[in-house]
C-alpha cells in the first residue's frame, strides 16, 4: 500500500516534534505568564511548524527550529496585542469616561516614552533621558523604566538581545554622565568609575 506524503509528513512531524511538547509549552509559559496563553501560542506556534515542516532540514537541530518559531510567534502576538486599541464594553462606559477620553484624543496621542519622562519628578533626568539617541532611550526605558527583561525588550524593540544589553549598558554610562553634576561629592574620588 502506498502512503501519500503528505501522511508521511504529518507522520513525521508527530514522531519527531511530540517528545519536545512539554519543553516547548514550559518555555510558552515563560514567555506569555499565562497557562491559557501559552497553550494558545504552542498550538500556534506547532500550526507553524507542520506548515513549514517541509523546509526543515533533516538533522538539523528540531528542539531549537521550534522554540526560534516560538519566541518569533509569541513577539509577532504581543507586537499584534500591542498595535490593538483597547476593548471595553460600552455598558461599562459612563459619560465622564467618555468625556475624558475625548479630551485625550484631542490632544493627540503620545508616546509611552513622553508620558514617562512627563511624570519624572525633575527636569534635569528629564533632558538627560530625552538627549540620548532613540536607541539608547528605548533600550534604558524599557528595561530600566519599565523594568522589563532584556529578552523582553529585545522582542518589543525588534533587535537582538545583547544589542538591547549593549545600548542599555551605553544609555546608562550617559546618563551617569549627564547627570554627575546634581550627585553630592564627599571626596576627591571620581564620580564616574
Amino acid at each position: 500500500m502506498k502512503v501519500h506524503p503528505d501522511q508521511e509528513l504529518a507522520a513525521g512531524f508527530a514522531r519527531d516534534a511530540e517528545p519536545l511538547f512539554d519543553v516547548l509549552s514550559r518555555g510558552a509559559r515563560r514567555l506569555t505568564h499565562n497557562d491559557a496563553d501559552a497553550d494558545d501560542l504552542l498550538q500556534d506556534t506547532l500550526l507553524h511548524a507542520y506548515a513549514g515542516f517541509r523546509s526543515f532540514q533533516q538533522g538539523s537541530n528540531l528542539k531549537a527550529w521550534l522554540f526560534r518559531i516560538l519566541y518569533n510567534r509569541w513577539v509577532s502576538t504581543y507586537r499584534a496585542k500591542q498595535s490593538r486599541p483597547a476593548e471595553v464594553s460600552a455598558d461599562d462606559l459612563i459619560d465622564r469616561d467618555v468625556a475624558g477620553s475625548a479630551l485625550r484624543h484631542a490632544a493627540g496621542s503620545r508616546s509611552a516614552e513622553a508620558e514617562v519622562l512627563d511624570a519624572l519628578p525633575d527636569n534635569d533626568i528629564k533632558s538627560a533621558l530625552a538627549a540620548l539617541p532613540k536607541g539608547f532611550r528605548e533600550a534604558v526605558y524599557y528595561a530600566d523604566v519599565e523594568g522589563y527583561t532584556y529578552a523582553e525588550t529585545a522582542a518589543i524593540l525588534g533587535v537582538p538581545q545583547g544589542t538591547v544589553m549593549s545600548r542599555a549598558s551605553r544609555g546608562r554610562q550617559r546618563l551617569r554622565v549627564a547627570l554627575a553634576h546634581l550627585a553630592p561629592t564627599t571626596s576627591d574620588e571620581p564620580l564616574i568609575a
